[in-house]
């Protein structure tokens, strides 16, 4: 058998790898250290960790205050991070080092923050030969620092290059391990770092280590490597120790100020942070415990479980036990949001407050304890309110930063204003008084007041707001926010009046929803004063913030209350029994003055013969003379809280109040209707008003003119409130209460109204009949009065001034024009119909205008609002005399295309000429859009929320914004009207502005009238650019399309009303206009320019084209454009001496032994073919010689060429022979060329 030999092929060898570089990973480092002061005085902490309950200095309340540090907005750890052990990746920022001091007066430096450094060289490179740590030990490199003032040592090491390269060529990292260990005198050296450095440099690479000494001196340092070294060139892993720095840090501890240390790593950051913390703020002394019952500050949802508060939103508050009694002592400072015990601390403190000037002697701590307890809630303090939100909250909390001085007067306000308070200084003693459920403290009658009685004063609507923009700092997106709230009652009434207020110290959305809810009551129900004055007795004792009582028998009917007779503990015997006797109802009291100053109050048993005997004893006999006040279910006292108390003349004090509704708390917190109140006896049925009265008007509302009708009548004696009912085109019946004999309806429309008043008596019955009207209301169907006092004064030859007096009616100045026609006749036949607009219709409250001055009637009309003209015109007629100065080159009865045959031979776009009445027409004006509409915020359309948004959808309909066109809803309440498009959002929908705010539907229809174009059939070539005079010539007459009559009856026919006006039946056609344009051309055969509106003005050019813009705003109407056309001339001009573009020579010129040709400075218009004839126009010149001899002369020859009126040439001679000769000339003719 033969062995068989298996040979390979061979082939070419494998291509070796792509070298493989690990990236360059370590890079140098700085860091900054910020301190940031926070606040002074002795602060909670931070916000986080305090809630949580975490201890100060723990490494979880560290973790937990870096959650309440923000760096460009930004927290540094994630909320959502464990406190105790947070994952990396919940870190928003990397290597931040966080060191707190929470302004303890004792509290110790913050290490690590170095006051001065000296930096000595050591450039030894540690090795371990072996590997071990003894080898490295060994081999270690040690210095030793002697100075005890140094607190720390800087170690910085650097690694040349890090770096491992493979026999494959790859370039990777490595690892180095290291340590650096202190010896304090001589006693060992421990460890104090251990550290790896892994990853790969090409380069110097240094990093430094902080060594803080504990011990004594003399300190020894030693670097050791634990990292066997290297014998292979291959891998670069030696270190060198560069330098030792000397640490001496600062040791300032900032005692009584609440500060931060940050340290930084500048690899995330291009510049300094924006730093922001979230903290709970200066602690303040609270109320003291007393009879085993303690305030607790509950700043922690577990705190407020164990008191059975609930879920609460916010914290700081003090809870005070249901029965405890304040004894005036104060407990020692804690953090808390309390408004009252922070006011409290800056009047006190003398650090950052008053201090220096109150102590707590000065202060009323009474009526400051009073105010904390009501901030907390109700119940004496011992129960919360809600939110609104589903939570608990305190009434009022105060979380503020005060960065900067200010007024004390301004500061103690705005403090005391976050409790509804205001301080009072009175008798060396510092007081607040509280906007809070009080019982009366002090009774008035017409028995202790001056003889001036009670008078009262209401304020007044324009000082009521409707809607309230409250706006507060809140604490989640850390930002200004804001919580409108709205009177809708009142909205209905006075329309949307917003205020601006911004919630100083608020930080919780329902505290600043209730003081929007509080300044809208008060500005709605707390609108009555009363003023009086009264004598020292009541006048030492009363204060303002005090609630009194007032019986007044002009507004109750009956007299409840005068002086006491005589008096024990439960009888009072009164000085007048008049009207006890019809002393009836329920819940009978009586009130009395003690002998204290003081008001005291008890239930009625009976009243005989003028001595009223209570249930119970009075603590004290009440003293003769002083004040009685009795009140029932039937008959109630007035209750006001005093605003002012000013004495007079040291006997006398004048006091006013303000309107005071005890139900005010519970309507603001719980939305609870305010309880009837009978303050007057003058209830028995009254009769319905008398002279029952309705008129109309326009108003203006936000800008725009709307509709009011107003209903007025005399008012009932005794009567204060008026049931008002009415219906509109027998549509159902509407009520309405008012609390004055009139009332008013906006926005009403053309039709009949129904009225029928009744009165109501005290008890709020109706009388048993009413007063009726019906009212035929125009609405803004009326037109506007006619434009009066129009004058005109000239400006120039071209221009004149427009004057007239500004006109008034509301809806022609608000949202109405002022029209401005032209008409060419001057016998004083001219009407509106038969003009054109001269202008762009003006704004409804212009009162003048400069248009170009014309021969003819400038005839004015308003229109409102709702495209009504007035009835009249006022019209002046201006005949211009002819100018002899001036060159007609195009006579207008050239160029009237209604004169050519047939007329009007030019391109038509919409137009026609009508046979029948021989002028131009629209061809259709008659366009009307149909569609749908919502109206309601628009956010988004169909919302269903009120609004004046009106978004209608009608297919294709062709509508730009601005247009003002007529829209007719039908269905739902939007108001059919005029209205301007705001927005047009795609081909099938647009956007109006309604007057009124309603959520609604329904459908629409629009009236929108057509444009159309004419051309004229010729353009006119002046042959080169010239400036020329432009006067147009046209004559245009609206007519009401749909009168068979007027279209078969020609203009210019025996009927001369429509000759005049286009009508027969009365109706004016003023919404149908005509405007000639006129667009020009620089070149023989270039493009033109755009076109533009001319009555009588300079147009420079070469080549003129002209059109008319037929317009229509009215469906219903259409004008015959009976003359079109205009006339051209160029004005007289004179050329002296030597002139040239840039200047003119006044010095004579030389002719020369020859013939001398002179070029005008501009050229002269001579003509063309089709203007006047070719040199038809050639200036005249006149020559003069200024140093003529005997029996010389001169010849002017003028090209007939295309230098025709560019210049001329002179020849001076004497005999045959040209001779030198100095002159000048004067060249006369027409046009400036250009």
């Amino acid at each position: 058998m033969t062995d068989k030999i298996i040979r390979g092929a061979g082939g070419p060898p494998p291509t070796p790898p792509t070298p493989t570089r690990a990236p360059d990973t370590l890079n140098s480092r700085q860091f900054a250290s910020i301190q940031d002061l926070i606040s002074e005085g002795e602060i909670e902490g931070f916000a986080t960790p305090s809630k949580a309950g975490l201890t100060k200095g723990t490494t979880a309340y560290n973790n937990a205050a870096l959650k309440d540090i923000f760096l460009n907005d930004t927290p540094i750890l994630d909320a959502s991070a464990n406190n105790t052990n947070p994952q990396a990746e919940k870190f928003n920022f990397q290597n931040v080092g966080f060191t707190p001091r929470f302004g303890t007066s004792n509290q110790t430096h913050v290490p690590g923050i170095e006051g001065s450094q000296s930096t000595t060289t050591v450039n030894s490179t540690p090795t371990n030969p072996l590997g071990t740590v003894s080898s490295g030990e060994a081999n270690a490199v040690t210095r030793q620092i002697t100075n005890t003032a140094v607190d720390a040592a800087k170690v910085t090491i650097t690694f040349p290059q890090l770096q491992k390269a493979t026999d494959e060529g790859d370039l990777l990292g490595s690892s180095v391990n290291l340590k650096i260990q202190v010896q304090y005198n001589g006693g060992g050296f421990t460890d104090v770092i251990n550290d790896t450095i892994t990853g790969r440099t090409a380069d110097a690479y240094q990093k430094e280590y902080r060594v803080s000494f504990t011990g004594s001196f003399p300190v020894d340092i030693r670097v050791v490597r634990l990292t066997i070294d290297s014998s292979s060139t291959q891998l670069v892993d030696a270190f060198t120790w560069t330098s030792i720095s000397e640490i001496v840090d600062d040791k300032q501890t900032y005692p009584n100020s609440a500060y931060t240390n940050l340290r930084i790593d500048s690899e995330q950051f291009s510049s300094i942070p924006k730093r922001a913390f979230r903290i709970r703020g200066v602690k303040v002394r609270i109320p003291a415990a007393n009879g085993g019952l303690t305030p607790t500050v509950v700043s922690n949802q577990t705190i407020a479980d164990s008191l059975g508060l609930g879920t609460c939103s916010s914290f700081g508050f003090i809870h005070y036990p249901e029965n405890y009694i304040f004894n005036g002592t104060m407990t020692a400072a804690q953090w808390c949001s309390d408004p009252a015990m922070i006011l409290l601390d800056l009047l006190t403190t003398e650090r950052y407050g008053f201090g220096t000037h109150i102590t707590d002697a000065n202060l009323d701590l009474f009526s400051f304890v009073a105010a904390s307890r009501y901030s907390t809630g109700d119940k004496g303090g011992s129960k919360l309110i809600s939110d609104g939100f589903g939570s608990n909250e305190p009434r009022f909390s105060c979380n503020v930063n005060i960065q900067g001085s200010t007024e004390a007067f301004d500061l103690i306000n705005e403090l005391a204003g976050v409790m509804r308070c205001f301080p009072i200084w009175s008798e060396g003693s510092v007081t607040i008084t509280q906007d809070r459920p009080t019982d009366p403290s002090y009774l008035f009658s017409l028995a202790n007041v001056g003889e001036g009685g009670f008078s009262y004063s209401g304020s007044s609507l324009k000082q009521r707001h409707t809607v309230i923009s409250v706006s507060y700092f809140n604490m989640d997106s850390r930002e200004i926010d804001y919580e409108v709230v709205e009177d809708t009652s009142a909205q209905n009434k006075l329309g949307i009046i917003k205020k601006d207020v911004k919630a100083f110290a608020t930080t919780s959305r329902g505290q600043a929803q209730r003081l929007g809810k509080a300044i809208l009551f008060s500005e709605q129900q707390e609108t009555e004063v009363v003023s009086f004055t009264t004598s020292i007795e009541a006048g030492a004792i009363v204060r303002p913030g005090s609630v009194i009582s007032i019986n007044d028998p002009v507004r109750g009917g009956e007299r409840r209350s005068g002086r006491i007779k005589s008096a024990t503990t439960t009888a009072i015997t009164v000085d007048n029994v008049k009207d006890l006797d019809t002393f009836t109802g329920t819940n009978k009291k009586c009130s009395v003055i003690l002998p204290d100053g003081s008001v005291e109050t008890k239930n009625i048993l009976s009243v005989t013969s003028g001595v009223i005997s209570l249930d119970s004893a009075l603590s004290a006999t009440p003293n003769v003379n002083s004040i009685w006040l009795v009140q029932s279910s039937t008959l109630e006292a007035q209750t006001y809280r005093v605003i002012t108390v000013e004495e007079q003349d040291g006997i006398n004090f004048a006091i006013t109040a303000l309107t005071y509704l005890d139900g005010k708390y519970n309507n603001i917190e719980q939305g609870i209707s305010l309880p009837a109140r009978n303050i007057s006896l003058l209830n028995e049925p009254k009769d319905p008003p008398a002279n029952l009265q309705a008129s109309e008007r326009i108003v203006v509302i936000n800008a725009l003119a709307v509709t009011k009708l107003i209903l007025s009548w005399v008012s009932v004696t005794g009567v204060s409130q008026y049931l008002v009912q009415y219906r509109f085109n027998n549509t159902n019946w509407v009520s309405e209460i008012v609390f004055r004999p009139d009332f008013e309806l906006l926005n009403t429309e053309a039709g009949t109204y129904e009225f029928k008043v009744f009165s109501y008596n005290a008890a709020l019955k109706l009388s048993a009949t009413s007063t009726n009207l019906t009212f035929n209301a125009v609405g803004k169907t009326d037109p506007p009065r006619n434009v009066q006092n129009l004058s005109m004064e000239p400006i120039t030859n071209k221009l004149v001034r427009l004057r007239w007096t500004k006109a008034v009616d509301p809806d022609v100045l608000h949202g109405g024009r002022v029209y401005v026609r032209h008409s060419n006749l001057t016998d004083g036949s001219g009407t509106f119909q038969n003009s054109v607009d001269l202008v762009t219709a003006l704004a409804g409250n212009t009162t003048d205008v400069v248009v170009p001055s014309l021969e003819g009637e400038y005839i004015l009309k308003f229109q409102d609002d709702q495209g009504n003209f007035s009835k009249g015109e006022a019209s002046v007629i201006q005949d211009l005399p002819d100018l002899i100065d001036t060159q007609v080159i195009i006579n207008g009865s050239d160029t009237r295309e209604d004169l050519t045959t047939p007329p009007f031979q030019g391109t038509k776009t919409n137009t026609t000429f009508s046979t029948q009445t021989q002028a131009l027409q629209l061809t259709d004006p008659s366009v009307v859009k149909t569609g749908t509409y919502i109206q309601d915020d628009g956010n988004p359309t169909g919302s269903g929320v009120a609004g004046t948004v009106i978004t209608i959808t009608s297919t294709s309909h062709g509508i730009a914004v601005g247009e003002r066109l007529k829209f007719n809803f039908t269905g739902g309440q939007a108001v059919t009207s005029e209205y301007t498009v705001i927005s047009v959002p795609n081909a099938n929908t647009l956007t109006l502005t309604s007057p009124n705010s309603v959520a609604t539907n329904g459908n629409v229809s629009i009236d929108r009238g057509l444009r159309g174009e004419y051309a004229f059939n010729d353009i006119e070539d002046l042959g080169a650019v010239f400036s020329l005079d432009l006067k147009r010539v046209i004559n245009s007459v609206g007519f009401i399309i749909g009168t068979d009559i007027e279209t078969i009856i020609p203009s210019g026919s025996f009927w001369d009303d429509y000759a005049t006006n286009g009508n027969f039946d009365g109706l004016a056609a003023d919404e149908a206009n005509c405007q000639i344009q006129v667009a020009t051309s620089q070149t023989a055969s270039g493009s033109f320019g755009a076109f533009n509106n001319f009555a009588n003005g300079t147009f420079k050019g070469r080549r003129f084209k002209f059109k008319l813009i037929l317009e229509t705003t009215n469906i219903a109407q259409n004008m015959d454009v009976q003359q079109a056309g205009f006339t051209a001339e160029f004005q007289s001009r004179t050329e002296q001496n030597y002139q040239t573009g840039s200047g003119t020579s006044t010095a004579p010129q030389q002719s020369g032994t020859s013939a001398k040709t002179v070029t005008f400075g501009t050229p002269f218009f001579v003509g063309t073919s089709s203007l006047g004839g070719l040199r038809a126009f050639m200036p005249s010149i006149g020559i003069t010689i200024e140093n003529a001899q005997s029996g010389d002369f001169f010849t002017i020859s003028q090209p007939q060429d295309s230098n025709a009126g560019k210049q001329f040439t002179i020849s001076i001679k004497n005999g045959s022979s040209f001779v030198d000769r100095s002159f000048t000339f004067s060249a006369v003719g027409y046009g400036k060329g250009g």
